[in-house]
């Protein structure tokens, strides 16, 4: 029997084993009632923002270039729930599990027990880190889905009239929101390998979750002072709005691009940084 041969039935425990952390994680975050209260909040301010777009009428060159579309068509109604949320809600609930991923196990006594089963560190660590992308893609899905559904309850949906004034068909209009929650998504996972960075500096899950809070809110102010608008585009939130660009004929990928770079340029730093840090980190509780 060859090296090969051996090493493939081990392989495939490995990956076994990795699908079970990650199963198991998963349960874990969404059987906690607080993030089941966070997805309720989450999901709570795209009909708030339905219902007062029902019962007023949007003045121009107030809020997103799109916010005056949404009652003219549901899609919309998801777009400016994403764009309000990511402000603070969304970067809030990315917060609050990166907490919880280190610094949370750390503080209850169960990141000393997973490290004697054993557990190989880099694997916890990646699997902590795909249980952050996919809360907070979950988070991203929650509010456009409801976004969608209340604004087509209110306001119906069909053909899509564009930013640019073109106008598509619904299915058209779908796959552009689902490239605009993908790209959102991909923003939350950058500020996601910040949170894993830091949950591994300390066992105090708050004191994570308001560290994260802080660098999100700060890179916000940053980017609204044009003093250091040579520093902007290297924030992790700059590109963020440019979601709404998949709403333009044609889509302006260029916006989007840059922010994929940047967020991929994010990850990769706090990820590998995570990594040292964990790896090397005393467990002591």
């Amino acid at each position: 029997m060859s090296v090969a041969d051996l090493s493939t039935p081990a392989r495939s425990r490995t990956i076994s084993a990795s699908f079970r952390l990650l199963r198991s994680e998963l349960r874990l975050i969404m059987g906690r009632r607080r993030n089941q209260a966070g997805i309720l909040v989450l999901a709570s301010v795209p009909v708030l923002i339905a219902v007062a777009l029902k019962f007023s009428q949007p003045r121009a060159g107030r809020g997103p270039d799109f916010i005056s579309s949404a009652t003219s068509n549901g899609i919309f109604v998801a777009l400016t729930a994403l764009s309000i949320e990511l402000a603070l809600f969304l970067p809030l609930a990315v917060a609050a599990l990166s907490g919880d991923t280190i610094a949370g196990e750390a503080n209850i006594g169960t990141l000393r027990y997973l490290l004697t089963v054993p557990v190989n560190r880099t694997r916890l660590l990646a699997v902590k880190y795909v249980s952050l992308v996919i809360g907070a893609t979950i988070g991203v899905l929650v509010v456009a889905g409801t976004g969608l559904v209340v604004g087509g309850l209110l306001f119906g949906l069909g053909p899509v009239t564009l930013l640019s004034g073109t106008q598509v068909g619904l299915a058209d209009g779908l796959g552009r929101l689902t490239l605009a929650v993908l790209y959102v998504s991909a923003g939350l996972a950058a500020l996601a390998a910040i949170g894993l960075f830091i949950s591994t500096l300390t066992e105090q899950p708050i004191g994570a979750m308001i560290a994260v809070v802080v660098v999100s809110t700060a890179m916000f102010i940053l980017n609204e002072i044009p003093q250091l608008d040579w520093l902007q585009p290297w924030l992790l939130v700059h590109y963020w709005p440019a979601f709404s660009d998949a709403f333009r004929d044609p889509i302006f990928f260029e916006q989007m691009g840059r922010g994929l770079l940047v967020a991929l340029a994010y990850a990769a730093v706090f990820l590998t940084m995570a990594w040292a840090r964990f790896t090397q980190k005393d467990i002591t509780s």
